[in-house]
């Protein structure tokens, strides 16, 4: 892209955003724009750091002392330590081919990502920059880690979401209570809630893209609780049709649920009013509860591809969403029907101590 083009296109941080927004995650690109103008930008950017971190975490290309380097970088980049240009001139020759072109134009375009963080407000900032630093500090402690057998057990599962989930659900809230005094003086309650919204998303992905994660090396699953169950997480192949591993399947299924249910109750303390705040949750309550209901259907799926849900299931939650979203006894009747079925565990959500400094 030209200069010419690159501005025209980019006549304001709004459209950058939404640009870039649409090419790296077409669900966000979806459930942002329903939040309030106010929101959005802050929310957006957030979501873009994050990408961005992500990025360097994925990108096979790089080394581990590369990854450590960049993200170390990049968080003093955010915090205005160092220089934005001199990140992206210096990380983007790196990336490989597992990088998609829509991730790479991201950052080459980080100094304008940068710009629009720098121009919050002093709360904001300090939002984003502590998910992008626990985020950061947390993805590079896994990459260390020998993962191609999955993790050591559910705990460990459940600390890798809060860094890579977790954190968000935090800087969400931090952001919805800065925006508003009437969610603010709930902000304890939320802010635990939110840490259990962020697991039940990630945990979703982490069964959707089992088989995706594995071909590329990592698994995300717990291997004592499949092991209880008789099944060695070595021995996992997309060909895997096993009791066992059914049946450690279904715990984490049952964990998810569970997740996602606590999402809903942090969902319908945002003020009724708050239309735009509670859809944007809903839309992804919904899609993650819709996804676990097509894997526990279909769990000997190969690919993320096969449990997929479908552009129509997305208008129907979208649909019902905002149609309901006023009505607390509705959304948990609608949720009630949707996860029919479906296994739920009890098992109470995990915070890293280390984390949250208790």
């Amino acid at each position: 892209m030209n200069d010419s083009e690159r501005k025209s296109r980019f006549d304001s941080s709004e459209a950058l955003q939404a640009y870039f927004l649409l090419g790296v995650s077409r669900t966000f690109a979806l459930t942002i724009p329903a939040l309030p103008d106010k929101l959005r930008p802050a929310v957006s950017n957030g979501y873009l750091l994050c990408r961005i971190i992500d990025c360097i975490e994925d990108d096979s290309g790089l080394n581990l002392e590369q990854k450590k380097h960049f993200a170390t970088q990049f968080i003093r980049v955010v915090e205005g330590k160092e220089d934005a240009s001199e990140f992206s001139c210096a990380l983007l020759p790196l990336l490989s081919d597992v990088t998609i072109p829509a991730e790479k134009k991201l950052i080459q375009y980080a100094p304008e990502v940068i710009k629009i963080t720098h121009g919050f407000n002093a709360e904001q900032q300090g939002a984003l920059l502590t998910c992008v630093q626990i985020m950061g500090e947390g993805m590079m402690h896994y990459q260390e880690l020998d993962t191609s057998c999955g993790l050591q057990d559910m705990r460990e599962v459940t600390r890798y979401c809060y860094y890579v989930a977790g954190v968000v659900g935090e800087m969400l809230t931090q952001l919805y209570c800065n925006y508003s005094s009437e969610i603010k003086v709930k902000q304890d309650v939320l802010m635990k809630l939110s840490t259990c919204f962020g697991e039940g998303l990630q945990m979703t992905n982490i069964i959707k893209d089992v088989w995706a994660d594995q071909e590329r090396g990592a698994c995300w699953l717990p291997r004592a609780e499949f092991e209880n169950y008789g099944f060695d997480l070595a021995t996992l192949s997309p060909g895997t049709n096993s009791r066992a591993f059914t049946d450690g399947l279904n715990e984490l299924i049952g964990v998810a649920h569970q997740r996602l249910y606590e999402a809903l109750d942090y969902t319908l303390m945002i003020p009724r009013h708050e239309t735009g705040i509670r859809n944007f949750c809903l839309f992804a309550i919904g899609m993650a509860l819709f996804t676990l209901r097509k894997i526990y259907k279909s769990k000997r799926f190969n690919s993320g591809q096969n449990i997929k849900i479908s552009r129509k299931t997305v208008k129907f939650i979208i649909l019902l969403s905002r149609l309901s979203v006023r009505s607390n006894l509705a959304l948990r009747i609608l949720f009630k029907i949707a996860a029919w079925g479906l296994p739920r565990s009890k098992k109470s959500c995990f915070i890293p101590s280390t984390v949250r400094g208790e």
